[in-house]
C-alpha cells in the first residue's frame, strides 16, 4: 500500500483556484521530487497533506496517508498526526527555530507534545534524534542556541525535530536553497541516508532539477497549480515531453551571452588585507583572543570585468565585502578604488563609496515594505553631494526602472506587489540609479527560480555590456559563477586559496578545497535531453 496518495486534489482560497486536479503517489523508502517555479503549487500541496492551510480554503479530491483520508480528519486528529506521522523540514531554519530556546529543548518539545514521557527521557530522545541528524551531543551540546550554529547545522536541527518521533512521511520544502554547495551536498546525503536506513517516504520540494537529480526516485513537475508531467526520475530526465519541463531543464544550465570586453587597468585593488575581530571569553578567568576573518588577501578587479568569489559560509566573503564597501576598516593592507583609498582618516571615502553599489540576496528583506518603489530605489542619493530633484529625479527613477525591464509606473507600487524576480530587478535598479562603476552581487540570484535566475543573469550581462559595469559576483552556486564571470577567486578560512580564469579553475582545479567544491555541486544525470550530457558544474548541455 502506498504511503501517500493524492488523487484529483483541487484547492481554492476564497474562491480563487490554486490547485487543479493534482495527483501523485509516494511509497515507503522512496523519494518523490516535486519540481516547479514559485507559485506552481508545490508548497500548498505539501501543506494540504499537513492541513496547514489558511482560512477560506476549500479542498476537493482525496489525500490518503497509509490509506487514511486526511481531508476527513478534524483539527485535533491532525494535531496528532503532525510531527508523529508526518514531519516537515522548512526552507529557512532560522525562521523555523525559536532563537530563545536551546536546540535540545526544541527537539524535546516535539516529543513532549505527542507522548507522555518525562522531560529527562524527552531530552535523551532529543539527543538521539540530533545524533541521527549528524549533530552528536559530545560535539553539539543540547544547551546550544540556534545562533551558535552554522546554516547547515541549523538545518540539521530542523531535520532532527522532524524525525524525532520517527514519522513515516517526511516533507522537505526547499531544504537546501540558501546553503553553500558542500553543506547542500551533506544535507541531501543525510536525507538520502534517512530514507535508506529508516524506510521513510520523502517528498522533496525544489525549484532546481539538479538538486533532486541524484536523490529522487520519482518526479512530479508542476506549473500554475497543475501537474504537467510525472514519472520515474531516470525515465523522465531522458524523455521530457512537456515544453515547460524542457524549459526548466534548459534554464538550469542557462549561460547568458556576454561580450566580455574588460580593460587591462584595475578598477579595484585589494592588497594584503587583514581583518581581525576580538573574541571575548566569558567567566572569571576568561580572556580575549583574536580571530582573523580575512587573512592577507590580495586580488584586483579589472574595469568592465565580472569576477566571481566562491567559498563556504564563514570563509570571510561577507567580511571582505564590507571592507570593500567601506563599511569596516581593515587592520592591515589597503583597498584602492581607481587609485583612491576606500578609507581615509579612518572614515569611508564618500567620493569612492558612491561609485560602488551592492545587490543583496534577499530583495524583500533589504527593502522597507512601507515605502513605495520610487523611495526605495532613490536611497543611494544620500551618497551624492547634490541629489537630483524634481524632473531630474523623476527622469532618474524612470531610467533606472526601464533599464531593468520594469515600467516607470511601477514607481508608485509597494514591494509586496512584485514577484521575487521583479523585486531583484528593483534591487538592481536601486544599485544603478547613481550610475556606479562597480556592483557587488551578494548571492543575488540564489533564492530565485531557475527560469527567473536565467532572466536576471541575462539582464546583468546586458547591463554590463551596455553600461560598461564591473561586477564582483559572490555566490555559493558554482553554476551561476561559471555562467557569468571571466575569473574566479576561491576563498577558504579567510584566504584566497586559488584564482584564475573561471573555465580553468573549474575544469582543472588545483587546490584540494576547490576540488571539493566542484565535486559537491549538484549535477543533472548524464545522457539526458536526447543523448547530450551535462557539465558537472554548470549543468549546461554539451
Amino acid at each position: 500500500m502506498s504511503l501517500l496518495t493524492i488523487n484529483g486534489l483541487s484547492l481554492s482560497i476564497h474562491g480563487q483556484p490554486i490547485l487543479k486536479d493534482v495527483s501523485m503517489e509516494l511509497e515507503p523508502g522512496r523519494v518523490l521530487g516535486v519540481i516547479g517555479e514559485s507559485g506552481s503549487g508545490k508548497s500548498i500541496t505539501a501543506f494540504s497533506v499537513m492541513q496547514l492551510l489558511p482560512n477560506g480554503t476549500d479542498c476537493k479530491g482525496e489525500i490518503l496517508l497509509s490509506g487514511r483520508s486526511v481531508l476527513s480528519l478534524n483539527e485535533a486528529q491532525m494535531c496528532d498526526i503532525r510531527g508523529k506521522d508526518v514531519g516537515m523540514v522548512f526552507q529557512e531554519p532560522m525562521t523555523a527555530l525559536n532563537p530563545l530556546k536551546t536546540i535540545g529543548a526544541q527537539v524535546a518539545e516535539t516529543i513532549l507534545i505527542h507522548e507522555k514521557v518525562s522531560k529527562a527521557e524527552a531530552r535523551s530522545r532529543a539527543a538521539e534524534a540530533l545524533s541521527r541528524a549528524e549533530l552528536p551531543p559530545d560535539r553539539f551540546p543540547l544547551s546550544r542556541y540556534p545562533h551558535e550554529l552554522s546554516g547547515g547545522q541549523r538545518q540539521r536541527v530542523v531535520i532532527a525535530m522532524a524525525i524525532a518521533l520517527r514519522p513515516r512521511l517526511l516533507i522537505a520544502d526547499e531544504p537546501t536553497t540558501a546553503l553553500d554547495v558542500t553543506t547542500q551536498a551533506q544535507i541531501l546525503k543525510l536525507l538520502k541516508k534517512l530514507v535508506a536506513e529508516e524506510g521513510i517516504g520523502l517528498m522533496l520540494i525544489s525549484h532546481d532539477l539538479a538538486v533532486v537529480a541524484d536523490l529522487a526516485d520519482d518526479l512530479v513537475i508542476m506549473r500554475q497549480g497543475e501537474v504537467v508531467e510525472s514519472g520515474p526520475a531516470d525515465t523522465l530526465f531522458r524523455n521530457m515531453q512537456h515544453p515547460y519541463s524542457r524549459a526548466l531543464l534548459e534554464a538550469s544550465g542557462h549561460v547568458p551571452e556576454r561580450s566580455g570586453h574588460s580593460r587591462p587597468d584595475a578598477l579595484l585593488q585589494v592588497r594584503n588585507v587583514v581583518r581581525e575581530y576580538v573574541r571575548h571569553s566569558y567567566g572569571l578567568w576568561g580572556s580575549s583572543s583574536q580571530f582573523r576573518a580575512v587573512n592577507d588577501v590580495s586580488f584586483e578587479i579589472r574595469r568592465g570585468e565580472s569576477l566571481g568569489l566562491v567559498g563556504e559560509s564563514g570563509c570571510g566573503k561577507s567580511t571582505l565585502t564590507r571592507a570593500i564597501l567601506g563599511l569596516e576598516e581593515v587592520q592591515d593592507g589597503e583597498i584602492l578604488f581607481d587609485g583612491q583609498p576606500v578609507f581615509t582618516n579612518h572614515h569611508a571615502n564618500k567620493a569612492v563609496r558612491r561609485r560602488m553599489q551592492v545587490v543583496f540576496q534577499d530583495p524583500y528583506g533589504s527593502f522597507n515594505p512601507r515605502w513605495r518603489v520610487e523611495r526605495l530605489i532613490t536611497e543611494p542619493f544620500h551618497l551624492l553631494d547634490h541629489a537630483p530633484k524634481g524632473t531630474d529625479r523623476d527622469r532618474a527613477i524612470a531610467e533606472a526602472l526601464e533599464s531593468v525591464g520594469l515600467r516607470e509606473a511601477d514607481r508608485h507600487k509597494y514591494i509586496h506587489e512584485f514577484s521575487g524576480g521583479q523585486r531583484q530587478r528593483i534591487a538592481i535598479a536601486r544599485a544603478l540609479i547613481i550610475k556606479p562603476d562597480l556592483i557587488i552581487l551578494d548571492e543575488a540570484v540564489s533564492a530565485l527560480d531557475v527560469s527567473v535566475r536565467a532572466q536576471v543573469l541575462d539582464l546583468l550581462a546586458d547591463l554590463s555590456d551596455g553600461l560598461g559595469l564591473t561586477y564582483l559576483f559572490i555566490s555559493h552556486d558554482l553554476s551561476v559563477v561559471r555562467s557569468i564571470t571571466e575569473r574566479v577567486l576561491v576563498m577558504k578560512s579567510g584566504q584566497i586559496v586559488e584564482q584564475g580564469p573561471t573555465e580553468d579553475v573549474f575544469d582543472n582545479p588545483q587546490h584540494e578545497y576547490t576540488r571539493k567544491l566542484v565535486a559537491a555541486a549538484p549535477v543533472l544525470p548524464d545522457d539526458v535531453a536526447g543523448g547530450k550530457t551535462h557539465d558537472p558544474v554548470s549543468g549546461s548541455l554539451v
